[in-house]
C-alpha cells in the first residue's frame, strides 16, 4: 500500500515537471521567432540538438527481461512516435495561422476527454469519479483563463479549429500507446525511440519543403534551439513517459491544463505579457481540478 502510494507521489511529481518544462518550449518559441526563424526551422533544431542524447540512451540501454517486445509492438511504437512529437506538433502550428492562440489552448485541451475515451474503447478503462470531475474542473479553468483571448473571426476559423483538434486527437493517442508500450519497452527506450522517429519524421519534412540554410542564423537562435533541446524536449520527455508509467495515461492526461498555466506565468516572468485577475482566477480552478485527481483514492 505504501509503495504503491510513494510510486504515485512520485508519479504526480514528475507529471507536473514534465509538464511545467514542455510548456517553457512556447516562451523560448516567441523568443526565438524575434530572430526570424521560421517555426519548422526552429522545430529542426530541437530535435536535432535532442537527438544524439536519445541516440545514446537507445544504444545503452536493454529492453526489459520481463516481457520481450515484439516486431509488432517495435511498429506500433513507430506510429505513436509519429503522432505524438511530429504530427501533433504539426498540426497544432499549422492550426495557429487561422486562429488565436486563446482558442487553440482551449481546444487543445480537450485532449484529456479523448484521453479517456480512447483507453475505454480500447482497453476497457472505466472513468472513475475524481477523473471525471477532475476533467471538468480543470477543462472548466482553462476556460475561464482564455476567454478573454478567445478570438472567431475570418472564414478560416473552422478550418484551424479542425487543424487544433486533429493536434488534441493525435497527441491523446500517443499518451494511450504510450501507457500500453512503456511496460514492454521501459521509459528509457520508449522514450527514446519514440522521439528518434520523430526527429526523422521532422528532418524528411524539412528537406522536402524547405531550401533554407541552416547555418546562417544568429547564434541565439541555436542557443534557444539547444535550451529547448535539453529543457523543453529531453528532460521532460523522460519525466512525462515515466509519469504515465506510474500514473496511466488518462489521469497523467489531466495534469496536460497545467500547461497552459505554466506557460502565462513564465511569459510574466520571461516575456513581460500582464496576468489578469479573470486569469488568475483560471488558474486557481485548474489547481484545484489537479489536487482533486492527485489525491489517494
Amino acid at each position: 500500500m505504501f509503495q504503491n502510494t510513494s510510486a504515485k507521489g512520485i508519479g504526480v511529481v514528475f507529471a507536473v515537471l514534465g509538464v511545467i518544462l514542455f510548456s517553457a518550449k512556447a516562451v523560448m518559441v516567441k523568443l526565438a521567432y524575434t530572430y526570424n526563424v521560421d517555426y519548422l526551422t526552429l522545430l529542426l533544431f530541437r530535435m536535432l540538438f535532442a537527438l544524439p542524447f536519445y541516440a545514446l540512451i537507445a544504444l545503452f540501454t536493454k529492453p526489459k527481461s520481463s516481457e520481450k517486445a515484439s516486431l509488432k509492438d517495435y511498429l506500433w511504437l513507430i506510429l505513436f512516435g509519429f503522432l505524438g512529437y511530429y504530427l501533433a506538433s504539426l498540426f497544432d502550428f499549422m492550426g495557429l495561422q487561422y486562429i488565436k492562440a486563446g482558442l487553440e489552448r482551449i481546444i487543445l485541451f480537450i485532449y484529456p476527454t479523448i484521453v479517456v475515451l480512447l483507453s475505454f474503447i480500447f482497453f476497457k478503462k472505466k472513468l472513475t469519479r475524481n477523473q471525471f470531475l477532475a476533467i471538468l474542473i480543470t477543462y472548466l479553468g482553462v476556460l475561464v483563463t482564455f476567454w478573454d483571448e478567445i478570438g472567431l473571426s475570418g472564414e478560416a476559423v473552422y478550418l484551424g479549429g479542425f487543424l487544433i483538434f486533429m493536434s488534441a486527437l493525435t497527441y491523446a493517442a500517443y499518451l494511450v500507446g504510450s501507457g500500453w508500450l512503456i511496460p514492454k519497452f521501459g521509459v528509457l527506450r520508449f522514450t527514446s525511440f519514440a522521439m528518434i522517429v520523430s526527429t526523422v519524421c521532422v528532418l524528411l519534412h524539412y528537406f522536402l519543403v524547405s531550401d533554407g540554410d541552416l547555418f546562417n542564423y544568429p547564434k541565439e537562435v541555436y542557443y534557444l534551439g539547444l535550451a529547448m533541446a535539453l529543457f523543453s524536449t529531453l528532460l521532460p520527455s523522460f519525466l512525462v513517459s515515466e509519469a504515465i508509467n506510474r500514473l496511466g495515461a488518462s489521469t497523467f492526461s489531466i495534469f496536460g491544463s497545467l500547461g497552459p498555466i505554466s506557460t502565462i506565468v513564465l511569459a510574466f516572468f520571461f516575456l513581460d505579457e500582464r496576468i489578469t485577475y479573470l486569469q488568475i482566477f483560471g488558474m486557481v480552478i485548474v489547481i484545484f481540478g489537479v489536487m482533486l485527481v492527485s489525491k489517494k483514492k
